[in-house]
């Protein structure tokens, strides 16, 4: 590789390793700057010796068609592994077969108001308008929980537009779920493997400070293994989370750009990033297949309304003794701020409403979490649009001065934002416009 690549990519997330590897394609030589030790970004997997499925501390879900994702697996030999199953509901301190007619029932209060018409505004206000307020109170609690869970974000700031055409017939809510066979390492792996060695170069543990691009070109200044690092090229692809874009200048993961990066401002603005926590707790076997004479067994998701975590799942096809605990929302911007011992007692707690009596603490084994807030690197889990957004991920994915690119999941433009394909597709689409800027040939 020469000395100064044509490119450097900064994350060696999902939608930085999709750039590089279109850019080596492309004939292009690539430098990967990642601050981790890993690459992976917000996918990562754990293995552990005599368990059947894998523990994702991150990314786990395929959300419906997704072909980015889906060719990666079929690379590696792998599949995706449908999680249809039982949804059960802890209703009047009883589990009981869950239904999504509540939900229905916003779904297409929506769509008989043509919100979509209309100047946008917050979910909770239109819940709380005359149209909302005349749905059941359960249809309501069900709209706040389900977009605060599922979207990670606050129904007091998600713009109603974007919630409503997530929600229309044939979206989101429609959509298949199923998880990669062997984890999100299966899809990394095949990422990986599809970087040119002899074009692209992927260095770790080099935390990113400084992009001057004032000059027609890139100048990065980084800590490489707490030592000062710095390298230049033509132009840069940023890919790192969007909270890490935002961080004050002083905060750990922070870059300063010069020039700052106004033009990117109202997008910053518009375009926030939900907490999440998500507990994994092992047990030494599956006892929530045997309560209730085995009614569970072939449970999927269990659901606690109101509860901290209010929502459960278990690891099926496969059949392991793991128990995945879950909130998101403002509700996982307040444990976040408690230790990681407390928030595992918080699951627990949880799980001992959906089977009380069963002694579940006697049957655990472990519990695995990472507090995304708390990463330095990551600051937050996922994206969501603020009310008056609707351009927003078009003007923060915009290139400046054809030498800084954008990527991630926060750029997404295709519907697929906060998913690794929304990432992956990012990735392929910042690597485009930068080999239609600079031309795919090398530096000379």
């Amino acid at each position: 590789m020469a000395e100064h690549p044509d490119l450097i990519v900064i994350g060696a997330g999902a939608a930085g390793l999709a750039a590089a590897a279109a850019l080596g394609r492309a004939g292009l030589s690539v430098l990967v700057l990642e601050a981790r030790d890993r690459i992976g970004g917000r996918m990562w997997t754990r293995l552990e010796p005599g368990l059947a499925a894998p523990i994702e501390l991150g990314a786990e879900f395929i959300h419906g068609d997704s072909p980015q994702t889906l060719e990666l697996l079929r690379q590696a030999g792998a599949a995706a592994l449908d999680t249809a199953g039982e949804h059960w509901s802890l209703i009047a301190g009883r589990l009981q077969r869950r239904t999504d007619s509540a939900l229905g029932q916003v779904r297409a209060a929506l769509a008989a108001a043509g919100v979509l018409s209309q100047p946008d505004t917050s979910l909770e206000s239109f819940l709380e308008s005359g149209r909302g307020r005349a749905l059941p109170e359960e249809a309501r609690a069900m709209a706040r929980a389900f977009v605060s869970g599922f979207d990670a974000a606050d129904p007091r700031l998600v713009s109603l537009h974007a919630v409503a055409a997530e929600w229309r017939s044939g979206g989101m809510l429609d959509s298949s779920q199923s998880r990669p066979s062997g984890g999100y390492r299966t899809a990394l792996r095949s990422l990986a493997a599809a970087l040119d060695p002899a074009r692209v170069r992927v260095q770790l543990q080099t935390v990113v400070t400084a992009v001057d691009w004032s000059g027609g070109a890139a100048a990065i200044e980084a800590e490489w293994l707490g030592q000062p690092y710095g390298t230049s090229a033509r132009g840069a692809i940023v890919t790192v989370p969007l909270e890490v874009l935002k961080a004050p200048a002083e905060g750990r993961g922070a870059i300063r750009f010069t020039p700052p990066i106004e033009s990117k401002r109202p997008a910053l603005d518009l375009i926030l990033t939900g907490p999440v926590l998500k507990v994994v707790l092992r047990f030494r076997r599956r006892p929530w297949e045997e309560w209730d004479g085995g009614r569970h067994a072939d449970a999927s998701f269990f659901h606690a309304p109101g509860a901290v975590f209010p929502t459960f799942w278990t690891a099926l096809p496969l059949r392991a003794p793991l128990l995945s605990a879950w909130v998101g929302g403002p509700a996982a911007a307040r444990l976040c701020a408690l230790g990681d011992d407390e928030i595992v007692r918080e699951a627990l707690d949880c799980v001992e409403t959906l089977f009380p009596g069963g002694n579940l603490r006697a049957e655990l084994e472990c519990a695995h979490l990472h507090n995304w807030s708390r990463d330095p690197f990551a600051r937050a889990a996922y994206s969501y649009v603020a009310v008056g957004g609707g351009r927003a991920r078009e003007l923060l994915a915009a290139p400046l001065a054809g030498t800084l690119f954008f990527a991630g999941e926060a750029t997404d433009t295709t519907g697929e934002h906060a998913t690794v394909t929304g990432a992956l597709r990012s990735g392929a689409r910042a690597a485009m416009e930068a080999i239609g800027h600079l031309g795919g040939r090398r530096r000379g």
